[in-house]
């Protein structure tokens, strides 16, 4: 391989490496300014019946369970708080398959009596199918308007079915998410992350659509409702897009919040991570007519979010070799090599030995390099077929 040649890939990997940290969230952010500010206006219910009441969709919404005793009980007690009429609301806990007292907790706390006006089912089964199985049969069985997903370990603030009830009121919205927060990061980087991705998907949304949705609580339309492939991965990513593919919206709305209660450790981010490279992966090739210039804004996020993100770590290889080979001989390609060895080592030294005293640069560098070493190894493992799409709750 020839200098011009070497050069011109090393380049052009370390522009894309730019382009997708820094570049592709400016340009959202920039667009996102532009876009008229967005007025919720919410009904003003205060949990009394009302005559308007009966104007309200139905809605359900579908709890899938494994292995959730420590939060169970408490998700069900927030879902008794939400100001929603009952007769428009049931709720559907999945327990799938359940080796703990799950099933025994959520039946005792269906019975205290600030529960008892919920239109609860639990639905206990036998053995452990997987997220997507249990999501096919319950959804495929409801015939409510909406249908809404969440996580048994995320609180939602008490108007959120109201908010969601007004903002589908528009036909074109076929997805709605919230914001998601978390009660104990487990890192400051982890904070600074989910704050960011918060802002990415209010962009998103003024582009067309935000992509994907977050499992701890996003909303549908049942109507749009498609079976998923059993070995589904990203299930709260391929979802939502088979409804913007069919020509729907996926919008976002800041005033819905979802709080996750349960802290991640370092290695269950980990997995989590590369199960989600792997979905990121899988999510590129089912969903590849998204590529394509008629979905517009889409197609622009899609490309510059989820396609060179699958592609980051290869990328950032491909810089960081290249300008090792090159810096013997081009003082650019020196500066280069250098500035990428420091940045890599002090992120190692963040996440090998987690030092107390360390600034918040270095703790975003050490979750951002972290999250791509996972997403090298849950990309490699799918593509070499060493991954399975079968839901197990990461300990």
């Amino acid at each position: 391989m020839n200098d011009i040649t070497l050069i011109s890939i090393t380049l052009c990997s370390g522009l894309l490496v730019i382009y997708h940290h820094f570049g592709y969230p400016l340009i959202l952010r920039a667009f996102h300014k532009q876009q008229p500010k967005h007025t919720q206006q919410t009904c003003q219910r205060h949990y009394t019946n009302s005559p308007k009441d009966g104007d309200l969709p139905s809605i359900a919404i579908v709890i899938p369970a494994y292995n959730e005793e420590l939060w169970i009980a408490e998700k069900i007690r927030n879902l008794a708080a939400l100001d929603y009429p009952s007769g428009h609301l049931q709720i559907i806990i999945g327990c799938d398959g359940c080796s703990d007292n799950t099933f025994t907790v959520a039946s005792a706390a269906v019975k205290e009596p600030e529960c008892a006006h919920l239109r609860i089912k639990i639905v206990n089964f036998k053995t452990n199918r997987g997220k997507v199985a249990l999501l096919n049969e319950l959804i495929t069985a409801l015939d409510s308007e909406l249908i809404a997903l969440s996580d048994t370990s995320a609180l939602l603030s008490i108007d959120s079915l109201l908010i969601a009830a007004q903002r589908f009121k528009d036909p074109d919205i076929g997805v709605l998410n919230g914001r998601y927060h978390l009660l104990s990061p487990g890192s400051a980087g982890e904070a600074a992350y989910w704050n960011y991705q918060s802002r990415i998907k209010a962009s998103e949304a003024a582009l067309g659509s935000t992509l994907g949705a977050h499992g701890a609580f996003y909303l549908f339309r049942r109507a749009l409702f498609e079976p998923l492939a059993s070995d589904t991965i990203n299930d709260d990513f391929i979802l939502p897009m088979k409804i913007v593919a069919a020509g729907y919206r996926a919008d976002y709305e800041n005033s819905i919040n979802a709080l996750e209660l349960e802290k991640s450790n370092s290695s269950q981010d980990h997995l989590r991570r590369r199960r989600i490279a792997a979905g990121n992966f899988q999510q590129l090739l089912r969903l590849k007519q998204l590529f394509l210039p008629r979905y517009g804004g889409v197609a622009f996020a899609f490309i510059s979010g989820k396609g060179l993100r699958v592609l980051m770590p290869f990328l950032m290889i491909s810089t960081l070799l290249g300008s090792l080979l090159l810096a013997a001989d081009y003082l650019l390609f020196t500066a280069l090599a250098g500035l990428q060895l420091f940045t890599y080592l002090l992120a190692s030294w963040e996440l090998l030995y987690k030092p107390q005293q360390s600034n918040k640069i270095s703790k975003l560098l050490a979750y951002l390099v972290g999250g791509h070493i996972a997403g090298l190894i849950g990309t490699l493992r799918y593509a070499l077929r060493l991954d399975k799409g079968r839901w197990t709750k990461i300990n």
